[in-house]
């Protein structure tokens, strides 16, 4: 089967780009071809792309492309989550559809809709600036109709004290593209942005505890991937500095679904997020988001602060993709018959 790779500047792994129609629908027996991709990867150098889009053009009028996220879960034998989504992975997605010939040829102002299948979110994707290999876009994830910001509160409330094994923690969990907890630093004995960054393997393993432990909450299986966690302070005006766990490491940046989580949880009365960033001090300013591996923004649109506001959209610009390539996995085999003459032209 023929694949591709594409890594989103700032993601933890680059993205294996699939075609969704050559590939089985169920969870069982797409995790079995999966495996056996994951293990030609590992034989063949890559064993550190852990990340997996499967495509196809959409058939919904009202998208262009359709994705579904895969998340390879390190351990013997390989696992699979495919609860969430990734929205590197989403513009890695469009990048290889593109060059497949299913969009138009990417240039500044293209818009791609896309309709993310395990979590029903709409992504807009569009293109900033497109140089050789590279293409920048500002990522919109959508609300159609808006969301009540009361229904971005998986709890119940904008915080919860949540028992794990050291005690409780105050956590805010929010649920924008992925299921985020968002811890205070300070909380965590940590109270500067240098000293969250520079924080090792103790910090790591207590929010990882705060994970698993919200991961039964949510009745989600304890080692997959959701939900994320990030521990946040505040950094200067309309600011925070972010340290996020990722699988099975600290994540280099943030996520982007976890840059869109944030700049929504900001806006929310009460949250963690919205207290260390100002409150109300600035409703319309952009969120800026600080991590160790460099600063991104997240704009909200809400019509206020409270449970019974609502949410428009979130929007992130500036997220570069790469494309790195094509690979011919031997080992997966085609589900179907069809043959793709996209695939067959490259």
């Amino acid at each position: 089967m023929i694949a591709h790779i594409a890594h989103a500047h700032g993601s933890p792994s680059s993205t294996l780009v699939l075609p969704a129609e050559q590939l089985p629908s169920s969870e069982e027996a797409l995790s079995e071809a999966l495996a056996d991709g994951v293990a030609w990867l590992a034989a063949h150098g890559l064993a550190a792309v852990t990340k997996i889009a499967l495509v196809s053009v959409s058939e919904h009028p009202l998208f262009d492309l359709d994705y579904r996220f895969v998340q390879v879960l390190p351990g013997d034998p390989v696992r699979f989550d495919f609860r969430g989504s990734c929205g590197h992975s989403v513009l890695s997605s469009v990048v290889v559809a593109g060059r497949l010939g299913w969009l138009p040829r990417p240039a500044p102002g293209l818009r791609t809709r896309v309709r993310v299948l395990n979590t029903e979110d709409h992504v807009v994707c569009e293109v900033d600036e497109c140089v050789r290999d590279r293409t920048t876009f500002t990522a919109h994830f959508l609300n159609h109709p808006a969301v009540p910001l009361g229904e971005l509160l998986p709890f119940g409330e904008p915080t919860t004290n949540l028992p794990y094994e050291d005690g409780l923690i105050r956590v805010s969990a929010v649920s924008v593209g992925n299921p985020y907890l968002f811890l205070s630093g300070h909380d965590l004995g940590v109270d500067t942005p240098e000293q969250l960054f520079a924080a090792g393997e103790p910090l790591f393993r207590t929010m990882s505890a705060i994970r698993r432990s919200a991961a039964r909450q949510y009745g989600y299986p304890v080692g997959g991937a959701f939900p994320k966690v990030a521990a946040v302070l505040p950094d200067g005006e309309d600011g925070l500095a972010v340290r996020a766990v990722s699988v099975p490491s600290w994540h280099p940046t943030i996520a982007l679904t976890g840059a869109v989580c944030l700049g929504a949880a900001r806006r929310i009365r009460g949250t963690i997020p919205f207290h260390l960033a100002g409150g109300e001090t600035r409703r319309t300013a952009p969120l800026r988001i600080r991590t160790a591996g460099g600063c991104t923004t997240a704009a909200a649109a809400v019509t206020g602060h409270d449970r019974d506001s609502e949410l428009a959209w979130v929007s992130v610009p500036e997220k570069a993709v790469s494309f790195t390539g094509t690979v011919s996995i031997d080992s997966i085999e085609p589900h179907v018959l069809k043959e793709d003459p996209c695939l067959l032209s490259i």
